[in-house]
């Protein structure tokens, strides 16, 4: 049963989470202002260099604001950014008490915020729901600690652990639902990963393809290490959305260009002993403003982010159907380890249906190295 004050930053927080995949690289935050009992402001923040949720909050309580409680989901920013620090403004609205689900992660401002309004001499607690602050904003802590993108690897298998046959024929493993919970995960996202097999095989465009009529296409990241991309794949349409090949930094210049000319944007990085440097693609990709990616690669390419611990999050679609065979696909190819104690542990953090299918969200486990 949750308590009065995890009711409101319950409130809050479900605030936030609305304007998923529109804020970025800010964080998702959601403000409640309450007093005497009655919520007098709400607010969220709804997009990147639009005002943040406390201003929002603080406009619709207007003076019902002095003496009361604001709940916000992250520590106030104590910085000038694109717009102005809101610690300043909770410390001049004449509130009582601020409640807070969680400090800021960037370690350069974390606590400015708090201690501004503590020296002011508001009553504030942080902590309140925090765990589920910080998953909220998960890819938002992860850059801010990494300052790389958030990756998510994707992937739908059978029963039996196959995500296709034998000759590489997946379509479909699971049904209508579940292929549609992928395209939410796609508005949401700044960039979405895939191998140029993939591209060679099924030309996909990559957009989002959402039944309420929006979504925001992300940028079509492609991993080919020697631009085998074809001149008529739909990911070259950059009218769609952006596109970004990651290619080997031996390709040639003139090669390079050809792609280029066509608005498309080249990333050359190292190779390793799994193929392309992912650390490095990472890191430019982020100084492109990626801040997160949905993986959906074939097997190669999930093992390549496994084995260089690339992968920050799993979602994972179980379909009820039982395929079989040796050669049939799974998830993860590459190194075969020899014992059990070899495999990468994974904490559950959810599971449930969507239509005929299971869904399984899980993360790696911390602390362990490989």
């Amino acid at each position: 049963m949750m308590n009065v004050d995890e009711k409101y930053m319950q409130l809050a927080l479900d605030l936030a989470a609305s304007a998923k995949g529109n804020t970025n690289p800010n964080p998702l935050v959601g403000a409640v202002i309450v007093k005497n009992g009655v919520i007098v402001g709400t607010g969220l923040h709804r997009k990147a260099g639009e005002p943040h949720a406390e201003v929002h909050a603080f406009r619709m309580a207007g003076e019902h604001a002095l003496g009361a409680t604001l709940y916000v989901t992250l520590e106030p920013c104590s910085h000038y950014g694109k717009t102005p620090p809101c610690a300043n403004l909770v410390k001049e609205s004449g509130v009582s008490r601020v409640v807070i689900a969680m400090q800021d992660p960037n370690p350069a401002v974390a606590g400015r915020g708090i201690q501004l309004l503590q020296d002011a001499g508001i009553m504030v607690e942080v902590g309140v729901l925090e765990q589920q602050a910080r998953r909220l904003n998960e890819r938002f802590i992860h850059n801010m600690l990494t300052h790389r993108p958030f990756v998510i690897s994707k992937f739908a298998m059978t029963l039996d652990g196959k995500i296709a046959t034998h000759t590489g024929h997946s379509k479909w493993v699971t049904g209508e639902g579940a292929r549609e919970d992928v395209h939410h995960i796609r508005h949401e996202v700044d960039g979405i990963l895939v191998g140029v097999g993939t591209v060679i095989a099924d030309n996909p465009s990559l957009t989002t393809r959402l039944k309420e009529g929006y979504g925001k296409n992300p940028t079509r990241i492609i991993m080919d290490s020697s631009l085998r991309t074809p001149d008529n794949a739909n990911v070259l349409n950059t009218e769609d959305a952006p596109t970004i090949l990651v290619c080997s930094d031996d390709v040639s210049q003139e090669k390079i260009h050809l792609f280029t000319e066509k608005g498309v944007t080249v990333l050359p990085v190292q190779k390793n002993e799994y193929g392309l440097q992912i650390d490095e693609m990472l890191e430019k990709l982020y100084i492109h403003g990626i801040t997160d990616i949905l993986l959906e690669g074939g097997s190669k390419m999930n093992a390549s982010f496994l084995q260089q611990g690339a992968i920050d999050k799993y979602v994972v679609y179980i379909a009820p159907k039982v395929l079989g065979g040796n050669l049939s696909l799974t998830p993860f190819a590459g190194y075969n380890p020899s014992l059990m104690h070899e495999a990468w542990n994974v904490e559950f953090a959810s599971f449930d249906k969507i239509g005929e299918d299971l869904r399984i969200i899980a993360y790696p486990k911390q602390g362990e190295e490989k």
